[in-house]
C-alpha cells in the first residue's frame, strides 16, 4: 500500500476559507454565499465564477466518504479564472459540500491504506443522502440539503450538473442521464495518461447502455433495473432535476486505490457461477456483522445515532442484493464485471461493520475487538485481492477536473 500522498483531503472548514480568499482575491469575478443549511445548521455554500447566463453548476461531498471532489472544486475554480475561454460564455458555479453533516463524520482526511479509511468510515443511510434521498423519500421528509440542492439548479438552470464521486477501491467511471457525444474520447485520454483503469463494467451503471468504455448513459424510466432489490433507483435522484430545464448531469467517479481488474474486457469464463459464489459470500460476511449487532445492540444507549443507522441501513440491502444477483441473469459477463460485482460484495458489509465499530468502541462495548478483527481482515483481503494501488490525490483530482471540462465543453455543443 502507498504511503500517505503529498496532498491530502481538505475538510469543509478548509474548503470554505480557501473558497472565501479565492472570493476575496478576485471579486470581480469570484462570489460565495450560503445556499442553505444542513439539518444541525451547517452552512452549505456555493462559490461562483462568472457572470454569463449559461451555467454549469459542480456539487461536490455529495457521499461522505468520497472527498476527492472537494480538492476538484477548487482546482476547478483556479483554472476557470485562469482561462478565460472556459467563462466566455459560460459561468460555473461550485457547490463546496452537499453534506457537511456527513463530512464531519467521516474522519479519514489523509488514509495511508484501506483500513485506514474504513477505521474513520461513515457514509449516511439513503434517506439521509442529499442526491439519493428523493428515490426514497416523499417530497415533504426531504432532507434540507436536498431542498438547497435542488433550489440552486431551479436558479442556476444549468445546461450541465456535475457532481463528483468517487470509489475506494477500483476505477474511473462517468454517469450521465442523458448522452454526451465525444466525451468518452477526452476521458478515456485522461485515465490512461495519468494510470488511472477505466471501470468498463461498474456495477453501478449494470445494465447501462454505454457510449464508450466507461461512460454510461441512464436506462429509460420504464426500463427494468439490474437489481431490483435496490430502493435508491437513480433515475429518481436530483441528477433528473436539471432535466425541467433542458440540461443533464454527469457523474464522475475516480478512484483512491486503483485495481487493473475491474479494466479488463475479457469474457468471464462462468460468470453465472461466479455470481452466486459471490452472493453465498456477501450473506456470510453480512451475517457476521449481523451477529455482533443483535448481540451489543441491548447494550447500547438509544436512540440510533448516524453511524448506527447507516450501518443497519447497510445490511438491510444484502438479502435483496444477493438474491438479485442469484436471480437474474448477469448484466453484463466480463471480467471487469464480475470483478466490479466483487468489489461491491466486499464493500457493502465491511462498511457496515467499519460504521458499528465506531459506535462500540465509543460505547467500550465489549463486542468491539471481534468486530475490529473483521474489518482489518476484509480490508487487508480487498486490498490483497484488488492489488490495490494508490492513485496520487494530484491525479484523481487532474482527471476529475479534465472529464468535467471535457464534459462542459461537449455538452455545451450538444446544446447549441
Amino acid at each position: 500500500m502507498s504511503l500517505l500522498p503529498e496532498l491530502r483531503y481538505p475538510s469543509v472548514t478548509e474548503l470554505v476559507s480557501s473558497a472565501r480568499a479565492l472570493a476575496a482575491h478576485r471579486p470581480g469575478l469570484c462570489s460565495l454565499r450560503q445556499v442553505g443549511a444542513s439539518r444541525t445548521g451547517r452552512p452549505l455554500q456555493l462559490l461562483s465564477v462568472g457572470h454569463a447566463e449559461r451555467s454549469v453548476l459542480v456539487v461536490a461531498g455529495a457521499h461522505a466518504n468520497e472527498p476527492t471532489g472537494g480538492c476538484t472544486v477548487l482546482s476547478l475554480a483556479e483554472r476557470v479564472l485562469r482561462e478565460g475561454e472556459l467563462r466566455a460564455d459560460t459561468s460555473w458555479h461550485f457547490l463546496l459540500c452537499a453534506d457537511p453533516d456527513g463530512a464531519s463524520l467521516h474522519v479519514t482526511p489523509a488514509p495511508r491504506t484501506l483500513l485506514d479509511y474504513h477505521l474513520g468510515f461513515f457514509r449516511p443511510a439513503g434517506p439521509e443522502q442529499p442526491e439519493w434521498s428523493p428515490s426514497v423519500l416523499p417530497p415533504d421528509r426531504l432532507p434540507p440539503e436536498t431542498r438547497a440542492l435542488t433550489r440552486v439548479i431551479d436558479e442556476l438552470r444549468p445546461y450541465l450538473q456535475v457532481t463528483l464521486h468517487g470509489t475506494d477501491l477500483g476505477g474511473s467511471w462517468v454517469q450521465l442521464t442523458k448522452d454526451i457525444p465525444g466525451l468518452a474520447e477526452p476521458f478515456a485520454k485522461s485515465a490512461a495518461e495519468l494510470n488511472i483503469p477505466v471501470e468498463t463494467g461498474a456495477s453501478d451503471a449494470a445494465g447501462w447502455p454505454a457510449s464508450g468504455p466507461g461512460v454510461h448513459v441512464m436506462p429509460h424510466p420504464d426500463s427494468e433495473l439490474a437489481y431490483p432489490s435496490m430502493p435508491d433507483d437513480a433515475r429518481h435522484s436530483t441528477w433528473y432535476h436539471a432535466h425541467r430545464y433542458g440540461g443533464l448531469t454527469a457523474v464522475v467517479e475516480v478512484p483512491m486505490w486503483a485495481s487493473d481488474l475491474v479494466d479488463d474486457p475479457a469474457p468471464h469464463p462462468a460468470p453465472t457461477t461466479a455470481m452466486r459464489r459471490l452472493a453465498h459470500r456477501l450473506r456470510q460476511d453480512a451475517t457476521q456483522v449481523e451477529n455482533v449487532l443483535a448481540e451489543a445492540l441491548p447494550r447500547l444507549p438509544g436512540p440510533d445515532g448516524p453511524l448506527l443507522r447507516a450501518a443497519k441501513w447497510a445490511l438491510e440491502l444484502v438479502p435483496g442484493l444477493a438474491g438479485d444477483w442469484v436471480r437474474t441473469p448477469p448484466a453484463d459477463t466480463t471480467m471487469a464485471y464480475v470483478g466490479s460485482v466483487d468489489a461491491f460484495g466486499r464493500r457493502l458489509p465491511l462498511r457496515a461493520a467499519a460504521m458499528l465499530l465506531r459506535v462500540l468502541q465509543e460505547a467500550d462495548d465489549r463486542a468491539a475487538p471481534r468486530l475490529e478483527g473483521l474489518v482489518v481482515s476484509w480490508s487487508e483481503a480487498f486490498a490483497e485481492r484488488f492489488s490495490a494501488r494508490w492513485v496520487p490525490l494530484e491525479h484523481q483530482v487532474e482527471h476529475q477536473s479534465r472529464t468535467v471540462v471535457a464534459a462542459a465543453r461537449h455538452a455545451r455543443d450538444r446544446a447549441a
